[in-house]
């Protein structure tokens, strides 16, 4: 990690929490990390919280990284931390909140990404007393809680900064990888309907398939030029699957999967910028999807970063270097409008 500190670690507890299925946990937790320090305006308003959303296969952890938080949150960045109250939670089933391997397993509430941005909602209001957020920013799945925040909860943001994202519905290459991955968990013979005493074995050697759909295909030739780097890269690739616990990703990718926003766009209120990567290969700017989701939405635009030396496929996410300069320009042309609630 980069030399962020001070941030703060916290948990939040919620009782009784329902999710959207009816399924109830008796208490949810949330952890999170927070940075700098809470502003008010004149009328009392904490005026400058920001939401920062994790990735599919990271936690909150990731904004502490260098390329991420040590390209933000510095004096005179774009989210400094002397300006920003910065609010980095681990999603429901990520990192250290609450999850299936932490003793529940299969009977853990089969949770989708409405209940992630319920739960987000209620840490924000409820644990922290914050009743409005100057701006929501989101990585891959982040990203598209972030547009689901966007109508869920359409006075919450005074901007929202999905990166990585497509605005409809889970499906082609996206699901089918997710698809491969969630059967290859089910169908292996030591899950047991996840009731495993360890963690099973062999869902490991198909996992490798879901970094292919993401990475850059000119980064990955470039990491294994060679069937020996080729195969040294897969088994690095394996090493880190065993380390993940099956019923964990499981409930990660399944959580995915009912994601569709384009009935929604219409209703999002606030300013919206998507970023996407031409070398995307997860979200491929060849469908168009975004191109036509973004007239849905009143006040969204969107970029399409073209690829270069420093562009990583879907990965490029985690290089804030390469899209802070559309945060900035986005983030001064909200405030020259002078849109605060």
């Amino acid at each position: 990690m980069s030399p962020m500190n001070p941030w703060v670690e916290h948990t939040y507890n919620l009782s009784n929490f329902q999710f959207q299925n009816g399924q109830v946990i008796d208490e949810l937790k949330i952890h999170y990390f927070t940075l700098g320090e809470i502003k008010r305006n004149e009328k009392g308003q904490v005026c400058n919280a920001v939401l920062l959303l994790h990735n599919t296969t990271g936690s909150a952890k990731e904004w502490l990284e260098r390329d991420l938080g040590g390209e933000l949150f510095g004096p005179s960045e774009v989210l400094d931390r002397h300006q920003y109250f910065l609010i980095m939670p681990d999603a429901i089933g990520f990192g250290d909140s609450s999850k299936p391997s932490q003793g529940l397993k299969t009977s853990f509430p089969n949770y989708r990404y409405v209940d992630m941005v319920n739960a987000h909602h209620a840490l924000i209001v409820h644990g922290l007393g914050i009743d409005h957020l100057q701006l929501i920013l989101g990585l891959s799945m982040g990203g598209m809680l972030t547009w689901m925040f966007g109508y869920m909860y359409p006075n919450f943001a005074q901007a929202l900064f999905p990166i990585a994202t497509q605005p409809g519905p889970m499906s082609g290459r996206n699901w089918i990888q997710r698809r491969i991955s969630i059967e290859a968990i089910k169908n292996d013979p030591e899950w047991n309907l996840g009731h495993y005493a360890s963690n099973p074995s062999r869902f490991v050697f198909t996992a490798p398939f879901g970094g292919l759909m993401v990475q850059s295909v000119e980064r990955l030739q470039a990491a294994a030029p060679n069937r020996a780097a080729a195969d040294a890269l897969y088994e690095t690739m394996v090493e880190r699957a065993k380390k993940t616990d099956a019923n964990d990703r499981l409930y990660q990718l399944e959580a995915s999967s009912d994601y569709d926003p384009s009935p929604h766009l219409k209703d999002i209120k606030a300013p919206l910028m998507a970023i996407n990567f031409e070398d995307d290969e997860l979200n491929p700017p060849q469908l168009g999807i975004l191109e036509k989701g973004i007239l849905e939405v009143p006040l969204g635009r969107f970029e399409l970063i073209k690829r270069g030396p420093f562009s990583a496929g879907h990965y490029t996410s985690l290089k804030a270097a390469v899209w802070k300069p559309y945060l900035a320009d986005f983030l001064k042309s909200i405030a020259s409008t002078n849109t605060s609630p």
